[in-house]
């Protein structure tokens, strides 16, 4: 055909067939892959038989013996070695709970394995433990099971000698005593064994493919089932199986088969350079390690937690320095301080070199719901001056990843305190409404914001495995705005942190990321603060970040606001006793006084530290054992009768009496920044005797001198039975009927008008079935509203019928076992006070699952109600229109909760309680829990809780928050003696809008008279002033001084000057300064003497 065709190679495609080969069915292949590193028939001939090289257990070897302490003691290590051990061995059982026992092990190494590549010692009683060098240095943390039950013995030990070392046992595991369900209350003999003392020659290049294998493995199952990447896994992952059959597992192949895997994971794997190149990253891996300051454990095993696990990880730093580790909480630090020297300076060492790495800038990780806004504050206050002073810097991110919920005021508080940052996750636990974002900006009620992020992987205990990478993008939220998230890994809660094993599978999701793709990129070696600081970087370059204004609501563990009532109840009291003893502290450290009075700094720091610590997010909601709260108890005691001495202290040097002498009469001292004009029981005066037993204290701030009122005097209080068994109170503004317990009618004579709804009736106990779906203490759920069960009361009868109270009196049976006494009282109106009913409630609470509320149907309509909060006001709806409102069935209200329409509204006070529900036009205080786990006791007892009614014409104002600041804070009458330095209350005082509150007064933490050295002096001696806008709305005020004041400046809460005032004389020896805030602002002013 015209030519020859050009010749081709021939082809190399064989020409006949060989064999016949099949698809490979992708279940099969994938769900052999378990074979390789499972135990069970074949873990004799898999992977799994190659780990070891050699386990030594002989008590040749290894030389056990033990110091078992006596009554649970926990005693030093020097103590411990001090006395005579006893010899024990494996298969020996340790207990009960909580028990510890000190075990010496004289360990000599084999002459065959001192040249093994890793010799590792193995422990394991299924307990914690901590192991102590010879010469009492604390070494690192064991835990038991899964964890950590390996420590890498020392090099200098392969010397065929006898070698001493200590483990410090804790006959508790690592969330506690519980043998059944991890919340059920603890067994109280719980004993444990110890199944493992061994000495390890370890393969290496063994557990290395295990870790190649597993991420693999996870790539095979996690990726798209119709991706390359994952056929590409499951292929390579057969293969390294193949590799070590051929070579029927012997070292060699175990390294041929570590070279297929590089296929897949790349050949870095094994270094910290696989995190080295310039490609982006979208995950930041950090460890972590979340110790609960008590939980499912009391506060004392905690300062043992923290020193196993802060030990661990300044190990791990020094085998992988790609390692960053991410721990709050200035409380364990100074615990670990304070118990483990030689551990805290390891810590500082590592901190220095930038792995360790102090967040988060309070003193616990503390609940943000029950605190009271100065507490909050302190929470700040304390934690930073700890941080900068032990470590040279402040922190900048909020660090909260466990937190029930986040109250509205957070933001501008972390503003305040030099954080414009914050972290959690625990939204993600919403049981209602997934919340909508993952970052954001967070914005409080004045318009302070932060930068807000919620990891995507919702986690901050991840197991650092290829699921939770992958996750770190695709359960994120703001993808349209930014990318990134750091992964929080490590084992936590009860501590432990990360292991060897999370820091190998992180190396291997990177080297996947960057060989194969698909699996977003990790980076080791940046912090969290690092990753903010480049959000930051975004927002101020244009990015839009959504926000989300108010308190970030979590819609789960809605009990907290009630569980453990005495802890709650002993919190609030112990906020308002400070706030009282640091004003009364600070007027006698500032007055020339006859015993030159000095500020007691030390003691109320050690208050303050306490209280803080109580506010820890498992402590003042109620989760934590009934241990816990037997430490609670001491420590509360042990503050408020500190308190009291310091108080009566300050006084006796401003002149106040310590007699009981009322020659001179007696005396109110109004702690409160406004006027009060209140009926005030007489103390111990006998019901038999015809003298007084009421006074009239009215004034301002200071001393007010009482006038006893005698019982001949005529009022307005009166109380009389109108038909049988129904009972009018008056007292000519307010005038209410009680029948059976309940009011049936408050009318206001005044605004004529009635306050309980048509039909309905105040003061009206109900009990509800409380069986949450598993968490006991923390959780109510909705469903409890449908089991709803009226109490009814018995008769009602006359307690007193004076001319200065009026109280009625009724029973209440709740069941064979509980009952509920409750006192309505109303007393003599004084000028123009605002008048309300008062509740005190007496129970004894006996009960199992269930749930005491007192409700309060009102003649208000309003589509909102109002709880204060710290610094505010929350307005939250009354109706379900929307699942996010109905969410918000049970929620957090501090010293009042408001119903109000135009013209009219209701306020119910109380004195210890936080939670609360308007439904409609019905205002429901809760009372008591009766959980069982895990504490088994909580709440069971006697308790008495006051409340009250308080009507109001018009809005809500600063009647209802003054009026429970009242509530709160009860006058007291005492001996006068004559010599009080009456005057020195006016040394500082406020006047302006009567939205602001002059919240706190105390001394300038640096004054050259008042500092403990942890920063510089400050010369001088300062005074510093907590104010807030309490409604909503700008409020212009004047602070006045009687003290000689050189400077006034506007400052943080951390007490840096910002802003300098100017203050002007309007007369001999008084200085004013002019401020502004807005609405919800809290301001600090410092001012220099």
């Amino acid at each position: 055909m015209g030519g020859e065709a050009p010749q081709r190679a021939p082809s190399s495609y064989p020409k006949l067939v060989t064999r016949p080969v099949g698809q490979r069915p992708k279940n099969i292949y994938t769900d052999r892959l378990g074979q390789f590193t499972a135990g069970g028939q074949y873990d004799r001939y898999n992977l799994t038989s190659k780990y070891w090289e050699a386990i030594i257990t002989d008590q040749e070897y290894i030389k056990l013996s033990v110091y078992s302490p006596p009554n649970l003691q926990r005693p030093t290590f020097e103590d411990a070695v001090s006395h005579e051990f006893q010899p024990t061995h494996v298969g020996a059982s340790f207990g009960p709970s909580w028990s510890t026992h000190w075990v010496c092990i004289r360990l000599t190494i084999p002459k065959d394995l001192l040249h093994k590549e890793r010799l590792e010692f193995h422990w394991d009683a299924g307990n914690e433990g901590l192991i102590w060098s010879e010469d009492g240095i604390a070494i690192q943390g064991l835990a038991g099971g899964d964890q950590r039950t390996d420590w890498i013995l020392p090099d200098a030990w392969r010397d065929g000698k006898e070698h001493v070392f200590y483990i410090e046992m804790a006959c508790n595991g690592m969330f506690g005593n519980s043998t059944g369900d991890t919340i059920q209350p603890p067994d109280p003999n719980r004993y444990f064994n110890l199944g493992k003392a061994e000495i390890i020659a370890v393969n290496l290049e063994a557990r290395s493919l295990f870790y190649d294998f597993w991420m693999i493995g996870d790539a095979a199952r996690e990726f798209p089932g119709d991706s390359w990447e994952s056929h590409e896994a499951r292929n390579v992952a057969n293969e390294i199986m193949d590799t070590f059959i051929a070579g029927n597992g012997s070292q060699e192949s175990i390294k041929q088969a570590r070279k297929v895997a590089h296929k897949y994971l790349g050949d870095k794997i094994d270094s910290h350079k696989v995190y080295e190149g310039d490609a982006e990253s979208l995950v930041l891996g950090t460890g972590h390690c979340h110790i609960d300051t008590c939980w499912l454990w009391p506060w004392a095993e905690t300062r043992r937690k923290v020193a196993r696990s802060w030990s661990s990880q300044c190990g791990l730093m020094e085998q992988y320095p790609e390692y960053r580790f991410t721990c709050s909480q200035a409380q364990q630090y100074k615990w670990l301080e304070q118990d483990y020297p030689s551990v805290f300076d390891r810590v500082k060492e590592w901190v220095k070199r930038g792995s360790f790495q102090p967040i988060g800038g309070s003193w616990v990780e503390n609940d943000t719901n029950m605190p009271g806004g100065e507490s909050l504050v302190r929470q700040f206050v304390y934690g930073q001056r700890f941080f900068e002073s032990h470590f040279g810097e402040r922190c900048t991110t909020f660090w909260l990843p466990d937190t029930f919920g986040y109250s509205s005021q957070i933001p501008q508080i972390c503003r305040l305190a030099g954080m414009s940052r914050f972290l959690t996750q625990k939204l993600s636990w919403n049981n209602i409404n997934s919340f909508p974002h993952t970052t954001f900006n967070w914005v409080a009620l004045d318009g302070s914001q932060v930068i807000a992020h919620m990891p995507a992987a919702q986690t901050y205990n991840s197991d650092g495995g290829f699921g939770d990478v992958k996750r770190s993008v695709t359960q994120h939220k703001s993808l349209d705005k930014d990318n990134t998230s750091p992964l929080i890994f490590g084992f936590g809660d009860g501590g432990g942190g990360p292991t060897c094993m999370h820091l190998e599978k992180l190396r291997r999701c990177r080297g996947l990321s960057d060989k194969i793709g698909l699996l977003p990129r990790i980076k080791l070696g940046d912090s969290i603060d690092d990753f903010f600081a480049r959000l930051e970087k975004k927002a101020v370059e244009g990015t839009e970040f959504a926000t989300w204004y108010g308190e970030l609501y979590f819609e789960f563990h809605r009990g907290t606001y009630t569980t453990q009532a005495n802890t709650k109840r002993n919190n609030r009291k112990a906020e308002f006793t400070l706030r009282m003893v640091e004003l009364v502290a600070t007027l006698a450290s500032l007055e020339k006084t006859q015993s030159h009075y000095k500020y007691p700094k030390e003691e109320l720091d050690h208050i303050w530290e306490g209280v803080l610590l109580c506010q820890f997010h498992d402590c003042l909601p109620g989760t934590s054992i009934r241990m816990c709260y037997d430490d609670t108890d001491k420590l509360y005691k042990e503050a408020f009768t500190k308190a009291q001495r310091i108080k009566n202290e300050a006084l006796k040097a401003l002149g106040f009496a310590s007699s009981q002498d009322t020659k001179q009469g007696m005396v109110a001292i109004n702690m409160l920044p406004w006027p009060r004009s209140e009926i005030v029981k007489i103390s111990n005066v006998p019901s038999t005797s015809s003298g007084p037993k009421y006074a009239l204290v009215s004034g301002d701030t200071g001393v007010i001198n009482a006038k006893p009122l005698l019982s001949t005097q005529s009022t307005s209080v009166s109380v009389k039975e109108i038909h049988s068994g129904v009972f009018r109170l008056s007292n000519g503004r307010l005038r209410l009927d009680v029948q059976d317990g309940l009011i049936t009618s408050l009318f206001d004579l005044e605004a004529k008008r009635e306050v309980i709804a048509s039909d309905g009736k105040a003061c009206q106990f109900v009990i509800f079935d409380d069986k949450p779906l598993y968490w006991q203490a923390w959780d109510v759920e909705i469903y409890h509203l449908d089991s709803r069960k009226v109490l009814p009361s018995g008769k009602t009868r006359i307690l007193e019928d004076g001319p200065h109270r009026a109280s009625v009196i009724s029973e209440t049976k709740i069941s064979d076992n509980s009952w509920v006494k409750t006192t309505v009282s109303l007393s003599a109106t004084v000028g123009e006070e605002s008048s309300y009913v008062e509740i005190e409630s007496e129970v004894e609470w006996r009960e199992t699952m269930k749930f005491l509320k007192v409700e309060f149907p009102v003649d208000i309509w309003n589509t909102e109600a109002s709880y204060e909060t710290q610094y505010g006001v929350t307005r939250r709806p009354t109706h379900y229109n929307t699942s996010w409102d109905m969410a918000k069935f049970e929620v957090c209200c501090h010293k009042f909760a408001d119903l109000s329409e135009h013209g009219y509204g209701v306020s119910i006070l109380n004195d210890s309680k936080f939670g609360f529900a308007t439904c409609g036009n019905l205002m429901r205080l809760s009372l008591l829990r009766a959980p069982k786990a895990p504490d088994s006791d909580a709440d069971m007892g006697r308790h008495h809780i006051r409340y009250a009614i308080l009507p109001h014409a018009g809005p809500l104002d600063y009647r209802t928050v003054r009026a429970g600041y009242n509530f709160n804070n009860p006058l007291v009458l005492q001996p006068a003696s004559g010599r009080e330095a009456a005057s020195i209350f006016k040394s500082v005082y406020l006047t302006g809008s009567k939205s602001l509150v002059l919240d706190a007064v105390k001394r300038g933490e640096d004054d050259e008279d008042v500092s403990r050295g942890e920063f510089p002096k400050r010369p001088g001696k300062s005074i510093i002033l907590r104010i807030f806008e309490s409604l909503g709305g700008k409020g212009r005020g004047t602070i006045h001084t009687g003290f000689p004041v050189k400077k006034v400046w506007k400052c943080n809460i951390l007490e840096d000057d910002e802003t300098e005032l100017h203050p002007y004389s309007v007369e001999k020896g008084q200085l004013c300064v002019d401020i502004e805030l807005r609405a919800f602002e809290v301001a600090t002013y410092r001012l220099q003497l």
